[in-house]
C-alpha cells in the first residue's frame, strides 16, 4: 500500500475543508430561506389548508396540490368532480395536471370540474407542456386551454427534463420561445419545469438564459441517499427565489385514505404519480 506524504495528507486536507465549508455555508442559507419560507404560511384557520408564496410569482398557493393523474383515473366522472369540489371548499386550491395525463382525460375531467360556480377563479391551475420545439409547444398549449375550458393557465411547466439534451431542446428547438409568447398574450401567467431522473439536469437549466419561476421535483424521506434533488436543487431554488414544488412525497405509492377532522379524503392529492411522457421527441 503506497502512503501518503505529510504534504499529500495537507492537500486532502485542505480541499476537504474547503468542501465542507462550502457547503456549510450553502446549507446554512438555504435553511435560512427555508425558515423564512415557512414562516410566510398561512394559518389553517384562515384558508382551510395552509397557503404559503409560490417563489416570486407573488401567489399564495395551498401546501397540498391536487394531483391530476390520479384524479384523472377515477372511473366515476361524478365522484371526480365530487372530490375536486370538496378540494376547493377546503382550500386545496392549487391544482396539477399534464397534457398527456390519460392521453388528455386527466384535463378534460378538471375542466370539468371547474365549472361553475366561480371554481376556476378560486384554483391556481397547473399542467405540463411534454413538447421542446415551437409547433409542438403551442399544440400542447391551445389543447390544454380546450380541455380545461379556460383561457389561460395560471403555471405551465416544461414536462419531465430527464434527458441530457433536454436542457438544449427546450432553447434550441423553439419550445420556451412558445412559452414566452403564450406567457405575453396572456395565456399564460408563470413557466416552470419538471423532473425527477438527476438534480444534475435540473441544475443545467439554470445555467440557461431564463428566469424560471418554478421547479417540480421528487421530494421524500429517501431523497437524501441518491440524487438528491433536497440538497443539490432545492438550495439553488432558494437562493433564486423560485418556487419549489415537491412530488413524490410518498415515494409514488398508491393513495390513501387518510382522516382529517370530520372528513375522510383519499390521497389523490398527496403526490402525483408521473408517467413516461409520450411525447414524439423532435
Amino acid at each position: 500500500m503506497k502512503e501518503t506524504t505529510p504534504s499529500e495528507e495537507a492537500k486532502g486536507s485542505g480541499v476537504s475543508r474547503r468542501k465542507f465549508l462550502k457547503n456549510s455555508v450553502a446549507g446554512a442559507t438555504a435553511l435560512s430561506l427555508g425558515a423564512q419560507l415557512i414562516a410566510q404560511t398561512t394559518d389553517a384557520q384562515a384558508t382551510g389548508v395552509p397557503t404559503r408564496p409560490l417563489g416570486k410569482t407573488g401567489v399564495n398557493v395551498s401546501i397540498l396540490c391536487l394531483g391530476g393523474w390520479h384524479i384523472g383515473s377515477i372511473q366515476d366522472e361524478r365522484e371526480a368532480i365530487k372530490i375536486m369540489h370538496t378540494a376547493i371548499d377546503e382550500g386545496i386550491t392549487f391544482f396539477d395536471s399534464a397534457w398527456d395525463y390519460h392521453d388528455g382525460g386527466s384535463e378534460e375531467i378538471i375542466g370539468k370540474g371547474l365549472q361553475g360556480g366561480g371554481r376556476r377563479d378560486k384554483v391556481f391551475l397547473m399542467t405540463k407542456n411534454c413538447n421542446r420545439d415551437y409547433e409542438g409547444s403551442m399544440r400542447c398549449l391551445e389543447d390544454s386551454l380546450r380541455r380545461f375550458k379556460t383561457d389561460r393557465l395560471d403555471l405551465w411547466q416544461f414536462h419531465e427534463i430527464v434527458y441530457d439534451n433536454d436542457p438544449d431542446w427546450v432553447f434550441e428547438k423553439g419550445g420556451i420561445k412558445a412559452a414566452i409568447e403564450a406567457q405575453k398574450a396572456g395565456k399564460v401567467r408563470f413557466i416552470g419545469f419538471t423532473g425527477h431522473k438527476d438534480p444534475r439536469i435540473q441544475k443545467d437549466m439554470f445555467d440557461k438564459p431564463y428566469d424560471w419561476d418554478t421547479v417540480q421535483m421528487p421530494i421524500n424521506v429517501m431523497d437524501a441517499h441518491y440524487r438528491s434533488f433536497q440538497k443539490e436543487v432545492v438550495p439553488v431554488c432558494l437562493n433564486k427565489n423560485v418556487g419549489v414544488i415537491g412530488m413524490k412525497s410518498l415515494g409514488g405509492s398508491p393513495g390513501r385514505v387518510l382522516v382529517l377532522g370530520r372528513m375522510q379524503w383519499t390521497a389523490f392529492f398527496t403526490t402525483p404519480l408521473l408517467p413516461r411522457c409520450s411525447r414524439r421527441r423532435r
